[in-house]
């Protein structure tokens, strides 16, 4: 449980700042808008496939891996043709963002498998 909150708090605040950076560059209230709604979609999506690979861990860690993998690749495929039109972001912010917060997310998850 302490690993998976300790991820939590480190996701956030990769997010937080990641989405701060990006505020920077897109500057529009649409723009800004698509990327905090990419943020809560990413932190979600993130932390679902954490746990995955958290109960895979002593099993078979790859599997669990990618499967969070395919989640995030079907979660940027549902979010790009159904959820960007219909909640009418900005399609350009809103998918670099995600896709953003995706890999940068995913960079710190094996260093904190194990704790």
């Amino acid at each position: 449980m302490k690993g998976f909150a300790l991820f939590t708090a480190v996701t956030a605040a990769i997010v937080a700042g990641a989405g701060t950076v990006l505020a920077l560059v897109y500057t529009g209230a649409a723009e800004r808008h698509a990327i905090w709604v990419s943020a809560w979609v990413a932190l979600g999506v993130q932390l679902f496939a954490f746990a995955i690979v958290r109960l895979t861990l002593r099993s078979n860690v790859v599997a669990g891996w990618g499967l969070g993998a395919l989640l995030r690749m079907a979660a940027l495929g549902v979010y790009a043709f159904v959820a960007v039109g219909a909640l009418g972001l900005v399609s350009g912010a809103a998918l670099i963002s995600l896709a953003t917060f995706f890999f940068l997310t995913t960079l710190v998850e094996p260093l904190l498998l194990n704790v």
